[in-house]
C-alpha cells in the first residue's frame, strides 16, 4: 500500500515537473502577444476619472477571467477534434482586431471629438455610457488576444499528454490575466502614487520631485499606450494573417522584415474589414428604416 501512494505521489511530481518546463517554454513564446495585451488593455483602461478607473479595471478584469473560462474548454475540445476550425476563428479574429486599429486611426485623423463639455447631468451620463463602451470593446479585444495566447500556448505542448496540455494551457491563460491587468492597475494608479508620496513628504524636495514625476509621466505614458496599443492591434492582426493565411506567403516579398509585412498586412485587413461593416451597418439602418 505504502508503495503504491509513493508510485502516485512520485507520478504526481514527474507530471508537475513537466508542466513547470512547459509553462516556462510556453510562457517564452507568448511574451511578444503578453506584451501586445499590456499596451491594448492598458490603453482601453485609462481616461476616467480617479475614482473610477479601478472599478473599470476591475470589471475588465472579470470578463478577462471570464473569457479564459469559456475559451479553455472550447479550444481543448476543439483541438482534439476539429484542429483546422481553430485556424478560421483565429483568421476572423484577426479581421476584428484590425478593424479596431484602422477604425482608431481613421477616428483620430478624420473624425476628433470636441473635447470640451459642459459639466452636468449629461456629462455625468456620458461617462457612464462610455464607460460601458468601453469596457465591451475591452473585453471583446481581450477575448481575441486570448485565443492567441491560448492557442499559442497550446502549440508549445500538443505532442504532451492531454493532462500536461490541461495544466500548461491554464496556466499561461492565469499569468495572462493576473500579470496583465495587475501591471495596468499599477500604471493607472500612477498619479495617485504620486499625490501620496507629495501627501507624506512633509517638505521632503526629493520625495515632491519624485510624486511630481509620477504625475507628470502617467499622460505621457497613456499616450505612449495608446499609440503602441493601435499598432499592436495591427501587428497581432498582421500576424494572424501571416501564420494562417497560405496564400500571403507569396504575396509579400520574402525579404521584407517580418514587422513591415505584418503591419502592413494588418492595415490592408483593416481597411477592409472597416469597409465592410461600415457597409453593414448602413444596409442595416436602411432595412430598419424601411421597416
Amino acid at each position: 500500500m505504502a508503495s503504491g501512494i509513493f508510485a502516485v505521489l512520485d507520478d504526481i511530481a514527474v507530471l508537475m515537473d513537466d508542466v513547470v518546463m512547459m509553462s516556462k517554454l510556453a510562457t517564452k513564446k507568448t511574451a511578444g502577444i503578453l506584451g501586445d495585451d499590456l499596451a491594448v488593455n492598458a490603453e482601453k483602461a485609462t481616461g476616467f476619472v480617479s475614482s473610477r478607473e479601478l472599478p473599470v479595471l476591475w470589471a475588465i478584469t472579470k470578463g478577462s477571467f471570464i473569457n479564459k473560462l469559456i475559451i479553455l474548454p472550447i479550444v481543448f475540445v476543439l483541438s482534439y477534434f476539429l484542429p483546422v476550425l481553430i485556424k478560421y476563428i483565429l483568421i476572423i479574429g484577426g479581421f476584428y482586431l484590425a478593424y479596431e486599429g484602422v477604425h482608431k486611426i481613421i477616428d483620430t485623423l478624420f473624425h476628433k471629438k470636441n473635447e470640451e463639455r459642459d459639466e452636468g447631468p449629461e456629462y455625468e451620463v456620458e461617462i457612464t455610457e462610455d464607460e460601458k463602451d468601453k469596457i465591451k470593446s475591452a473585453i471583446t479585444t481581450d477575448f481575441i488576444l486570448s485565443v492567441e495566447i491560448v492557442i499559442i500556448a497550446m502549440g508549445t505542448v500538443l505532442d504532451k499528454s492531454l493532462s500536461i496540455q490541461i495544466m500548461t494551457v491554464s496556466f499561461v491563460a492565469l499569468v495572462a490575466t493576473v500579470g496583465v491587468y495587475g501591471l495596468v492597475g499599477m500604471i493607472v494608479r500612477m498619479d495617485d502614487f504620486g499625490l501620496m508620496l507629495i501627501s507624506k513628504s512633509k517638505g521632503n524636495k526629493v520625495l515632491i520631485s519624485i510624486g511630481n514625476g509620477f504625475i507628470r509621466l502617467l499622460p505621457l505614458i497613456i499616450k505612449f499606450l495608446s499609440v503602441v496599443g493601435t499598432i499592436a492591434l495591427i501587428l497581432v492582426a498582421g500576424g494572424i494573417f501571416m501564420h494562417n493565411i497560405e496564400f500571403v506567403h507569396h504575396v509579400m516579398p520574402a525579404t521584407w522584415p517580418s514587422i513591415i509585412s505584418e503591419l502592413l498586412l494588418g492595415i490592408a485587413g483593416g481597411i477592409v474589414a472597416y469597409f465592410v461593416i461600415i457597409g453593414m451597418l448602413a444596409l442595416y439602418k436602411k432595412i430598419k428604416k424601411a421597416l
